[in-house]
């Protein structure tokens, strides 16, 4: 925050702290250059935080013929995996097949899978046996079965690996602020982008930033920084749905996914062990509006419960579900009224406005590198920044390097696991639970607090502990004690920690089905 009030004029200014503006931060940091980020209320609040928790090439790209698309998610998701190991690892997936053709024809799509993988791959897709599939898919129904095809593809913690890329921009140099929203766009004399105005959100202190060039980096409310820019720029984005459950690990009691390719929408469904859950997703449902806290639609809950039943042989209820969760995609709004939205790029295009705001839209988590590598070059090519070769290639994020087991929920924080553990030898108490029936310790709020930029309870339980999305009747039960350890370490009173408690079960309640 001081550098806020030191700096004369940044060199970067990246609006919206997701995936994207967290990818732009961490490059252009790493090249050298003055970068303030800007997050109008979390890291990852929005759809960065709400994803299938997949780190992969994309298989229905794949199908689609979309063959370059596929390439580049599956160098980015190698170099994921070598730069963030200690969040990003391999995931093996079946495809229960129940037919001769079906065997076959994803057995060869999966072989040009492995081949456009080259050196960076996760493993060698196969075709295994019925009684190889039922082995390892125990809660199968295997009536019709005739054999599965097993692959390899990564899974990860999103809204972790969104904290640990803040915290290495950082370390890099930039400064990066949430709940800090920028109001107003700042133009020159001749109408270009010269800052913005933007209010901390916490003090209501507004500040004045000037900068060479400012980044939207927004996903779904890219269109609302547009038209800040311009009042008649046309809509560039479509938001389309994506509804997940999440159940107890019994449904799917294996270290396998699985992947439905086709459903009866015509989109994949994907059955993933994570956090000793399972995570079961998703929908595409194109949105005329967006929303920091999307709700799952009546019809989109069926839909999921309905096909994970016809594979199931444990039946899935309303009841079984332990949390819901929605997240939004930014699609390039169709040209055609009648595109369906599962054949909408998912490449990603830098825009460059007449008065040089650079908007970076589309995309997805597992490309978010390239993005930003691809944003940073064009602003260089409009002679806007000193030429800087990307960095990010080699560039660990923070937390790699340990990597622990995944039974242990403390994986997640890799390298940062030995100052957690120190905090509960130093305190005790610390190591109580918040739930007595989860996982999760009070040293994981402290530590979220002094060191992971955490200022709410939602911030906390939703993205720091991930309990809102794994348990979220856990997490209102959990909600007091978290908001008194919030309290208490940032100097607030009463009426502050009561109000935090009313808000957060209010957005919870939308997680509960």
């Amino acid at each position: 925050m001081h550098s806020l009030k030191t700096t004369e004029s940044w060199d970067v200014i990246i609006i919206g702290g997701g995936a994207t503006g967290l990818g732009v931060a961490v490059d252009s940091a790493s090249r050298g250059y003055k970068t303030v980020l800007l997050e109008q209320v979390d890291f990852a609040k929005g759809t960065s935080s709400r994803s299938t928790k997949l780190v992969h090439g994309g298989v229905r790209y794949l199908a689609q013929g979309n063959i370059d698309l596929v390439r580049e998610a599956l160098y980015e998701r190698g170099l994921m995996r070598k730069n963030a190991d200690h969040l990003v690892s391999d995931q093996p997936f079946i495809i229960p097949t129940y037919s001769f053709w079906g065997t076959w024809f994803y057995t060869i799509g999966l072989k040009i899978y492995d081949l456009l993988s080259g050196k960076l791959s996760f493993g060698k897709s196969t075709r295994i046996s019925k009684k190889a599939t039922e082995e390892r898919l125990p809660t199968l129904k295997s009536d019709t079965l005739r054999k599965g095809v097993l692959y390899h593809d990564g899974q990860f913690d999103d809204a972790r690996l969104a904290i640990n890329l803040a915290q290495t921009a950082i370390e890099q140099g930039a400064t990066v602020l949430n709940h800090f929203q920028v109001t107003q766009l700042l133009k020159n004399s001749a109408g270009k982008i010269s800052g913005v105005e933007a209010q901390d959100c916490e003090t209501n202190t507004v500040y004045t930033l000037k900068s060479k060039v400012v980044i939207n980096a927004t996903g779904v409310f890219s269109d609302a920084i547009l038209q800040m820019d311009n009042a008649e720029a046309k809509p560039s984005i479509r938001p389309s749905q994506g509804i997940h459950l999440v159940l107890d690990q019994s449904f799917l009691p294996s270290r396998d996914a699985i992947m439905i390719p086709k459903t009866s929408d015509g989109r994949v469904l994907f059955l993933v062990p994570w956090h000793n859950r399972v995570v079961v997703g998703t929908t595409d449902t194109l949105l005329d509006s967006h929303s920091l806290e999307p709700k799952a639609l009546e019809s989109e809950i069926a839909f999921i419960l309905q096909t994970a039943n016809n594979y199931l042989s444990k039946p899935v209820t309303k009841n079984d579900v332990l949390s819901i969760y929605a997240g939004l995609r930014p699609l390039a709004a169709p040209k055609d009224a009648s595109e369906k939205t599962k054949e909408i790029s998912r490449s990603h295009k830098v825009i460059v406005s007449e008065s040089e705001l650079v908007t970076i839209t589309g995309g997805k988590w597992t490309t978010y590198r390239r993005m930003a590598q691809d944003t940073l070059n064009k602003v260089i090519t409009l002679g806007k920044l000193p030429p800087a070769k990307c960095r990010t290639k080699q560039l660990k994020i923070h937390g790699a390097g340990l990597v622990l087991d995944e039974t242990d929920h403390f994986y997640v924080y890799g390298s940062d696991y030995k100052a957690i553990a120190q905090l509960i030898e130093a305190e005790p108490e610390l190591g109580e639970k918040l739930h007595p029936d989860l996982e999760f310790t009070k040293a994981e709020v402290l530590w979220a607090i002094r060191n992971e930029m955490a200022r709410t309870v939602d911030d906390i339980l939703s993205r720091r502990v991930r309990l809102l999305f794994l348990d979220a009747r856990a997490a209102i039960d959990s909600a007091p004690i978290v908001a008194a350890m919030l309290a208490k370490e940032l100097g607030k009173d009463k009426n502050w920690q009561d109000q935090q408690v009313t808000t957060f079960l209010e957005l919870a309640k939308s997680y509960v089905l």
